[in-house]
């Protein structure tokens, strides 16, 4: 593509108006908007930022930039929609001082300490996967794999009894999936849906904890004891625990092994060289960040990249094109696991940073080394089928075998 089309594919970019092939590879409109249009605006009046620099300043600027979504939300979802009432009690869409004081105590009871604690069940469960997926020889790394691993690592967190967990990954992809720019009016149903069914099973849960706290190991014991929390709060911040845990991490893992399955020097090193596992999963979380847009509102008159942007306007933070920035990244569209300096943004950045990066990461460099450990002769068959959506970019199915 030479300039002209470049600046002519920036100019023209509407983030309403995808196509299939968008979904299947953004980086190369990512890049046009990142060098000829990178504070580009919208049809709507909104505006969709690419460079890293940019997000880097919207994320770390509290005063000037806003996380509360009721203005955006009420037009979208309808004020008294379970979406409404769920994404506008999420602290991930609040400010301080109520994301501050919500954000403590899970903040808290997800200490180091704790995530350390999860490693050897989190090895357990995946070794458990893996011996399986050695009995059916040709499987899907995506339904029997990447998506168990953080149903069960969250459930276990809340003490989720194993019988009910079948649910949390479709009411998770229902509630999230209601996210994206553009949704059908099925699909604001099914996520109106599975807040109610969601919410009206984590209540009975938290009835019964209360009634029989359990060890403090139990993150929903650990948030009952906080005063602070009303029991909606309580409730909605659970289910977006559970949704955050789980979409980002399944994308995280099957996006990392298929990362690693067609870049062999790459998987062979890991295989040699245990010690690089975190450094593998950064760069996986940069090239293919499993989140690839945020959101703000203006709050007060700003300017970025020399544009000015008046308050109320609304910005999308494209975290996609930012972590493939070459300002910031050396040769970013190179698969480089020893990659150092890599301050990505695949978990945001500032007080918005993810509240559960820790044990994010922990379950994916867990299941990506022991996989290409336990399993040498895997590898894909084709090319696996992408969900049509630009906001969380994963796999809807990756089938492979073992050679």
């Amino acid at each position: 593509m030479d300039a002209d089309q470049a600046r002519a594919l920036a100019q023209a970019f509407d983030p309403q108006r995808l196509n299939a092939e968008f979904y299947e590879n953004p980086y190369e409109t990512y890049a046009a908007l990142r060098e000829y249009d990178p504070v580009h605006r919208c049809a709507d009046g909104s505006y969709f930022l690419t460079r890293y620099a940019h997000l880097d300043q919207v994320y770390r600027d509290r005063l000037r930039f806003s996380s509360d979504k009721r203005s955006v939300f009420g037009p979208a979802f309808g004020v008294t929609s379970p979406l409404y009432a769920h994404h506008t009690t999420s602290l991930v869409f609040n400010d301080a001082p109520y994301h501050t004081r919500v954000r403590r105590p899970i903040v808290e009871a997800l200490s180091s300490s704790v995530v350390r604690g999860l490693e050897p069940g989190i090895a357990s469960l995946v070794d458990s996967l893996l011996a399986r997926l050695q009995e059916l020889r040709r499987f899907d790394l995506v339904e029997d794999f990447a998506a168990r691993i953080p149903v069960e690592v969250i459930g276990n967190l809340l003490c989720v009894p194993r019988a009910d967990r079948s649910p949390l990954r479709g009411w998770s992809l229902a509630i999230l999936g209601a996210l994206e720019a553009t949704t059908t009016a099925a699909q604001r149903q099914q996520g109106n849906e599975a807040v109610s069914e969601f919410t009206r099973y984590l209540g009975q849960l938290i009835g019964e904890r209360r009634r029989r706290p359990g060890p403090d190991t139990d993150l929903l014991t650990r948030l009952l004891r906080e005063r602070e929390l009303s029991e909606n709060e309580l409730l909605q911040n659970c289910v977006f625990i559970l949704n955050a845990g789980h979409e980002t991490t399944t994308n995280i893992i099957a996006n990392g092994l298929h990362l690693l399955l067609h870049t062999p020097a790459a998987a062979q090193r890991l295989r040699e060289d245990p010690t690089l596992a975190g450094s593998a999963v950064e760069e996986c979380l940069r090239l293919e960040s499993p989140n690839q847009l945020g959101n703000r509102l203006v709050g007060e008159r700003a300017i970025i990249g020399g544009v000015a942007l008046e308050a109320g306007t609304y910005l999308t933070l494209c975290i996609g094109a930012a972590n493939r920035d070459p300002e910031e990244f050396a040769q970013p569209d190179l698969f480089d696991i020893t990659r150092k300096r890599n301050r990505h943004l695949a978990f945001a950045a500032g007080a918005h940073a993810c509240v559960g990066m820790g044990v994010a990461r922990l379950e994916a460099q867990i299941a990506l080394l022991r996989t290409l450990q336990k399993l040498p002769g895997l590898r894909l068959r084709g090319e696996g089928r992408r969900g049509a959506r630009a906001r969380f970019r994963g796999f809807v199915s990756l089938p492979a075998e073992i050679a």
